[in-house]
């Protein structure tokens, strides 16, 4: 998968909570409609390699699924597949997220929805 795949899934299923998108060199930035973005990166050389990350401006914190193996989280017990929940440092399992690249981001991107949602702040 190539970044500007990702892109088109970002403009056309989620146009409900996406402003816009740009490729960025090795990442594809996504504009919300609420004060925030998503990066999205996808590896080079590693094909099945990936992360997504959500800053919420509003609130301050910020969201990452992601499967690099970082040894910082072997206990997680989706590893390498993790979810930093809030911060770099609170980092949980990530067994609601599916674990292929196309399947991740968009359950990301339904969990993003949800939670802006809760949030009570839409498009």
């Amino acid at each position: 998968m190539r970044l500007e795949e990702v892109a088109r899934i970002a403009e056309i299923e989620f146009s409900d909570i996406v402003d816009s998108t740009e490729l960025m060199g090795s990442k594809l930035r996504i504009m919300l409609s609420r004060e925030g973005f998503i990066d999205v990166w996808l590896s080079r050389k590693l094909t099945h390699r990936f992360g997504y990350h959500w800053e919420d401006k509003s609130t301050g914190f910020s969201y990452r699924y992601d499967n690099f193996p970082d040894t910082n989280w072997k206990y997680v017990s989706t590893y390498p597949y993790h979810f930093h929940d809030g911060s770099q440092d609170k980092v949980v399992d990530s067994s609601e997220f599916e674990k292929d690249i196309q399947g991740g981001f968009r359950s990301f991107m339904k969990w993003i929805r949800s939670k802006i949602k809760t949030l009570g702040v839409t498009h």
